[in-house]
C-alpha cells in the first residue's frame, strides 16, 4: 500500500510539472483583417488600426506594410474588430502607385470606417472613395447607408452601387479615375493638411475642411479630365483651407461646404 501511494503522489508531481512547462499555457487570441489599399493598388503603404481617431500610427497599435499587390493583414483582438476604423498612409518616394510603377510624389491618407471593418477575408478594401464615406459620417452626421446614397448621387451612380468594394477587380473605370483624380488632390494639398515638417502627421481639422471641400465639387472631381480641370479644383481646395483656422471646431460637412460652389460653379458642369 506504501509503495501505491508513493506512486500516485509521484504522478501528482509529474503533471504539475508538465503544467509547469507550459502544457497547459494558453495564447492570446487574435483574429486578422485583410483587404487592399488603392486608387490604383498602393504598394509599401502603411496600415494601421486608429485605435484612438487620431490618424496617425501610435505606439501598440496593430501595423502593416502592403505588399507588392497593395494586400494588408492586420492581426487584432477580436474584442477590436469594428470598434476602429483603418487608417492607410501613402508616403512620398515610398508608396510605389501600381498604376505607373512609381512612388507617389506626395503623401496622402485614406481610411475606411469602423462600420465597414469586417474579418471576412480580403472585403476590406480603402480607396480615396471609402475614404469620402468615413468623412461625411464623421463630420456630416451621416448614417454609412447615408452617406453612400448621398456619394453616389454626386457620383451619378445607381444605388446599387458599391462604393466600398474593389472598383479595380470589379472592373469599374469610372470610380477608378474619379479615386485617382481624389488621390491626386489629396496629395497636393499636403503642404496645407500635414502639420509643418511632417510627411506623416495630418492636421485633423484641415483634413476634414479639405475632405469636405472634396465632398461639395465631387461632381467636378469625377469630371476631371484635363490638367487644366485638376488646376481648377486645387486652387479651390487650397482656398478654401486657407480659411480654416488650426483648432477651431470641425466643420459640418454637411452644412458648411454643401453649398460652397453655387449653382453657377463647376458643380453645374
Amino acid at each position: 500500500m506504501k509503495k501505491e501511494m508513493i506512486a500516485a503522489a509521484a504522478a501528482v508531481v509529474a503533471v504539475g510539472l508538465l503544467a509547469g512547462c507550459g502544457g497547459s499555457s494558453s495564447t492570446t487570441p487574435s483574429t486578422s483583417v485583410a483587404g487592399k489599399v488603392a486608387d490604383g493598388y498602393l504598394e509599401k503603404a502603411t496600415v494601421f488600426l486608429d485605435k484612438n481617431n487620431n490618424y496617425r500610427l501610435d505606439a501598440g497599435e496593430p501595423n502593416t506594410v502592403t505588399d507588392a499587390n497593395g494586400a494588408y493583414t492586420l492581426t487584432i483582438d477580436p474584442a477590436d474588430l469594428g470598434r476602429y476604423p483603418i487608417v492607410a498612409l501613402a508616403v512620398k518616394n515610398v508608396t510605389i502607385d501600381k498604376d505607373n510603377g512609381l512612388p507617389v510624389a506626395h503623401s496622402y491618407l485614406l481610411s475606411l470606417p469602423k462600420d465597414s471593418v469586417s474579418g471576412t477575408v480580403s472585403s476590406n478594401f480603402i480607396s480615396p472613395i471609402t475614404t469620402q464615406v468615413r468623412e461625411m459620417m464623421e463630420t456630416g452626421d451621416y448614417t454609412m447607408p447615408q452617406a453612400m446614397d448621398q456619394l453616389r448621387l454626386k457620383l451619378h451612380l445607381s444605388q446599387d452601387t458599391d462604393l466600398m468594394g474593389d472598383y479595380l477587380a470589379g472592373q469599374n473605370p469610372m470610380l477608378h479615375a474619379t479615386a485617382q483624380n481624389m488621390a491626386t488632390l489629396m496629395g497636393g494639398q499636403m503642404g496645407q493638411v500635414y502639420q509643418s515638417g511632417s510627411d506623416t502627421v495630418v492636421d485633423v481639422n484641415r483634413y476634414r475642411g479639405m475632405m469636405g471641400t472634396m465632398f461639395s465639387n465631387m461632381s467636378s472631381v469625377r469630371a476631371a479630365t484635363t490638367a487644366a480641370d485638376m488646376t481648377q479644383l486645387m486652387t479651390l481646395m487650397s482656398s478654401n483651407l486657407n480659411n480654416i483656422t488650426i483648432g477651431q471646431p470641425f466643420h459640418n460637412m454637411s452644412s458648411y461646404f454643401g453649398g460652397m460652389m453655387g449653382s453657377g460653379g463647376m458643380m453645374g458642369r
